[in-house]
């Protein structure tokens, strides 16, 4: 093959969600980083702090809150206002993962 032929793929940053371990694209997933004041949720996925990713649905969601694997993974500890802003964050989300092209 010359370097005509060959087709370059483009790289898929893939990330693993907190809750249910399975392996997704980085932009089919939410990410939660820990910053000074606290918990959020990063839609740009660019915020400075350590962060976790998790499924864009209430399963997936509801399972990292009730285990602590937000914490784990944050290695912090959520405040009683985190956990209501995920909560509420949450519950705007599909109840179950739904398929997605990257």
């Amino acid at each position: 093959m010359s370097k005509q032929q060959q087709v370059r793929h483009k790289h898929t940053p893939q990330r693993t969600c907190i809750a249910c371990r399975a392996v997704a694209g980085k932009r089919g997933l939410v990410r939660l980083v820990r910053t000074a004041g606290g918990v959020q949720v990063d839609p740009s996925g660019k915020l400075a702090g350590r962060g976790a990713y998790l499924h864009p649905s209430q399963e997936c969601w509801q399972r990292a809150l009730e285990s602590r694997r937000i914490e784990q993974a944050l290695r912090t500890r959520l405040s009683q206002t985190d956990r209501e802003l995920l909560h509420t964050y949450m519950a705007t989300l599909p109840e179950t993962v739904t398929d997605s092209v990257e």
